[in-house]
């Protein structure tokens, strides 16, 4: 069944963004009961846009495109150039130090509105601290 989910997915993700005028290189994997896709190509910064929202806004027909074609609803994240794991990385980082700044000033610290997945690697990230 995952082979086959990848299949299709891959084939959405390389129409999308060769439209966007890359020529991609696209790898799939299963991970965690999600699809993820790893883009490689030229002008990797187009298809992450500013603070990855245009990552995030390539994801949202391709989990359409896909989820319509199968019978239980799959969530496919894309990835490109590793921009997301740089980003969870830096933003686990930044709930750390801010974590550790409350905790030790005993206030309550505000942040610039996130996406819910970021909002979500916060979180997990803030676990840590009562």
């Amino acid at each position: 069944m995952w082979f086959q989910l990848i299949e299709i997915t891959n084939e959405f993700v390389f129409l999308l963004v060769k439209r966007v005028g890359i020529e991609p290189e696209i790898q799939g994997h299963s991970w965690e009961g999600r699809l993820c896709h790893e883009v490689e190509g030229d002008s990797e910064g187009i298809l992450v846009g500013k603070h990855g929202r245009t990552l995030e806004a390539l994801e949202i027909p391709i989990n359409r495109m896909v989820n319509r074609r199968v019978k239980e609803p799959v969530r496919i994240v894309v990835d490109v150039g590793g921009y997301r794991n740089g980003r969870t990385e830096s933003l686990g980082k930044l709930a750390g130090r801010l974590g550790e700044r409350a905790k030790r000033e005993g206030k309550v610290i505000t942040m610039d509105p996130f996406s819910a997945l970021e909002r979500r690697i916060i979180h997990l990230a803030l676990q840590q601290f009562p």
